[in-house]
């Protein structure tokens, strides 16, 4: 089932969702100072891409740092990163078939904003 939500995820929204925090990494990593925001970029991508059979969870060595870094995020990218997950969100969510699509952009949303501090990790 994750296989076949996986596939239709990345058709619907994934592909697109992946191409904006790769345009976003590639704004950070211009910039010389946002290079650590433009790796954590990239790894919610590949999330992005493939976001069933996984999830984040806090690293427990992250502290004050990530908590400047996140702020700094938000204000950055990560506002319009987690306003497509919401418009997108609700487009899904429109349709019968999209709803449990439309329930994972919305998980993506904490996410979008504050990446730094956080590991992606297999559900099992």
């Amino acid at each position: 089932m994750r296989f076949i939500l996986n596939v239709v995820w990345l058709v619907l929204c994934g592909l697109w969702m992946a191409i904006g925090y790769v345009i976003a990494a590639l704004i950070c990593f211009v910039l010389i100072v946002t290079i650590p925001f433009g790796v954590a970029s990239l790894r919610i991508a590949s999330y992005a891409l493939w976001p069933f059979g996984r999830t984040t969870v806090e690293r427990p060595d992250a502290g004050a740092g990530s908590l400047i870094g996140n702020v700094i995020w938000v204000v950055l990218a990560g506002w319009w990163l987690a306003l497509g997950h919401i418009v997108t969100g609700i487009a899904l969510c429109c349709t019968i078939i999209g709803i449990p699509l439309g329930i994972a952009n919305f998980k993506l949303i904490p996410v979008s904003l504050m990446p730094l501090g956080r590991e992606i990790v297999p559900v099992d």
